[in-house]
Parts: C-alpha cells; structure tokens; sequence
C-alpha cells in the first residue's frame, strides 16, 4: 500500500469542508432560532465539535471501524487513543490515504450528527441535558449504525449501500428529532416573538453547508477520480433540483413561497442525494432532487398538521430525506457508476436497512431522553424560554443593540 499525494489532499480538502458544515450549521440554526435563544443553539452545535472528538479518539472510532463482532460493533481497543491511527494506509478503508485521515474524515461526520437534531427540540434541552445526549446519543446510535453501515456490519455484508450518509447521518438524526420532540412535548407558541431572529445569518449558514456538502458528498468516494466527480456533480444537480421543486410545490399548494423556503428546499435536494450520490448517474440526479422536494415539503406539512413542534423541520427535511434517498437507490442505481444496480432485491434491502434505522434510532432516543428525564432534570423551565435561554443559561446576548 502506498500513499496517493492526490487522494490525500483531496480528501484533506474534503475533511475541511465537513469541518465547516457544523458552523454552518451553527449559523442556519441560529438565524432561525428565535432571537432569544440564538447562541443557545448555536453553541450546541460547536460544542458537539469537542465532545465527540474526544469520544470518537478514545474509543468510538474503534467501535465504529475496529474488528467486528457479529455484525453488530467493533473492538474498542482497536484504535483506542488514535493506536495503530498513523501515516500508514489501512487495507479495508482507503487504501491510498493516510489512515490518520479517513480517521478524521469519519470524525467530522459523527461531530455533525447529534448538531442536526437539535434544530428540531430548540429551547426545550438544557445545556447538562443536551450533553448527556449527545453523549449517549453518539455512542448508543451512531457508532452502531456507522458500524453496521461502513465497518463490515451486518447491513453492509447483506448489500446495503449508503455512499456518504443518507442513513447513517440523516436518517439517524432526523428519527431521533422525531422521538425528541415527542418527548419533550411542545413549547409555549402562543406568545409574539416566534419569527426567525436573522435570516441574512441562516442564508451565510446555508451557504456553508452547500460548500461543505460538495466535500461531505465526493470525500465519499475516498480518492480523488471519477467517482468523487459524479458524486460531487450530483450534489449540485440535486441541490438545484430539490431547491425549484420545493418553491413551484409551495407556490402552487400554499400560493406563495418566501427566502426560507429556498433555503430549506436546497437542503432538502442535498440531504436526499446524499446516499446515493456515488451510485446515480447526474442526469437521474435531477429526479432525485424532484424527489425530494415534493416529498419532504409533504412531510413538513404533516408534523405541521399533527401538531409536532419540530422547530425547525429536522425530521421532514433531513429524516425523510434521508429516508427517501436510501430508498432510491434501489430505484435509480448505475452498476457502471459504483457496482451497484437498481434491482428488486436492491431495493428491498435498501427499504430494510433504512426502516431498521430509523425504527432504531427512533426507539433508542426515546427511552434515552425518558431516562434522562426521570434521572436528572434536563428541561428549562416555561420562565426561562419566554425569558430567553442566552440572557438566562449565558447570560450573553446575540445582539448588542
């Protein structure tokens, strides 16, 4: 094995970019998180960037990629504290990169995960609340399903494919946000003040997401080649595709479409052509993003309509998404593109795996917030939301005016 200087730095530039999805996220969230909670959520998403780096090193990462064991998870003590992580390619993951690299290309994505879901439960986590789930969240959901997913688990040894995180990322994420706002109920939305607090900042973090995405979405392919250029051409065209059809389905139902509705429709076309953005040809790329913004307005409107307070449509946009773009590719896959095809069987395993997922990660996040709760006290109280979470919990302010 020897080390490819073009797949290395391709894959630093792509490590980089996922890197700045979770400001990005930051950014997105806040901007429309109310003005009184602004760097409450902010703050859960960068804070995530410690936390789970310290757990993917001493442990995760060996849970996650290590020896596996019946399918289900990997050896700990594997690359327990970055050992055996150096210089020196590894055999089953990318074999033309320093395994140092793919340790922390993986890293940024798990750092991205529990951050999603937060969109959904804003205002209704306290910050010792919010840390033990993203904790226990990271070890009990992603790390299995990562496992399972990219680290010879048992979906991948059945054929269940996902090139750069449709299940592993959105699907987990979004499932969990659903649970999470069942169990964390709703917040108080009768009184003013329930507006975004600066679109211009969720338009800069949008923007961060798109750039990074392209590298979230190629870095998949793990080298530099064609592969990586399909994947990333992709991202665009689904991008584009879901962002049109998302603002003609909300001018033609509601009569009209407004700035957060380009926003959201542009996420929604890239966290559906994310898992199979390695195995789709561009022109299919378009149906993909079509897809997706039908079906994931749909299912806004459906939380909307029960009356789920997922504040910022993490289960409609990322989860079903996800869901969805898993499922397509039994529908659409190229074997020229990837080795994989669309087929019967294809998309039975698909439909399986991701179903398997969410009902996992659902049940999961349930009973680990409905633990937490019982154990300690991990909500703020109706004063300090109408209060505002940053002046009550920070005592900082977003804006000094």
């Amino acid at each position: 094995m020897q080390i490819n200087s073009g797949d290395t730095a391709f894959m630093m530039l792509c490590t980089a970019m996922v890197c700045l999805m979770t400001p990005g996220l930051a950014f997105f969230y806040g901007g429309l998180a109310r003005k009184r909670s602004v760097l409450y959520i902010m703050m859960q998403s960068l804070i995530s960037m410690g936390i789970v780096t310290l757990i993917w090193t001493y442990g995760g990462f060996g849970l996650a990629f290590g020896k596996d064991f019946g399918g289900i998870i990997g050896n700990i003590t594997d690359y327990f504290g970055l050992a055996h992580v150096g210089l020196v390619p590894n055999a089953v993951h990318a074999a033309s990169i320093p395994f140092a690299l793919f340790f922390l290309f993986q890293m940024m994505f798990c750092v991205i995960t529990v951050p999603l879901i937060s969109g959904a439960f804003a205002e209704r986590l306290n910050m010792k609340g919010y840390i033990l789930l993203l904790i226990f969240w990271t070890i009990l959901v992603y790390i299995p399903v990562c496992h399972w997913v990219w680290g010879n688990g048992f979906l991948e040894k059945i054929g269940f494919v996902d090139f750069a995180g449709g299940t592993v990322i959105h699907t987990t994420a979004g499932f969990a946000a659903l649970a999470s706002i069942i169990v964390l109920g709703k917040r108080d939305l009768s009184h003013k003040g329930m507006k975004p607090s600066n679109l211009m900042a969720a338009a800069i973090g949008t923007g961060l997401l798109w750039f990074g995405w392209f590298g979230f979405n190629s870095g998949g392919a793990l080298k530099a080649g064609a592969l990586a250029t399909k994947a990333f051409t992709n991202t665009a065209i689904g991008l584009a595709s879901g962002m049109v059809v998302w603002i003609l389905y909300a001018y033609f139902v509601r009569g009209k479409f407004d700035f957060v509705d380009v926003l959201t429709g542009s996420v929604a076309g890239l966290a559906t052509i994310t898992p199979c953005a390695g195995y789709i040809n561009p022109a299919t790329a378009v149906i993909v993003g079509i897809v997706a913004g039908i079906i994931c307005n749909i299912a806004v409107s459906i939380q909307e309509k029960i009356g789920w307070d997922d504040a910022l449509g993490v289960w409609g946009v990322h989860g079903i998404g996800g869901f969805t773009g898993t499922i397509l590719i039994g529908i659409l896959a190229d074997s020229s593109v990837n080795g994989v095809s669309a087929s019967v069987s294809q998309f039975l395993i698909q439909a399986g795996g991701v179903i398997l997922v969410a009902a996992y990660s659902f049940i999961i996040t349930f009973i680990l917030l409905k633990l937490l709760g019982l154990i300690t006290n991990i909500r703020p109280s109706d004063d300090i939301i109408k209060a505002g979470l940053d002046e009550t919990m920070l005592n900082e302010k977003p804006y000094d005016i």
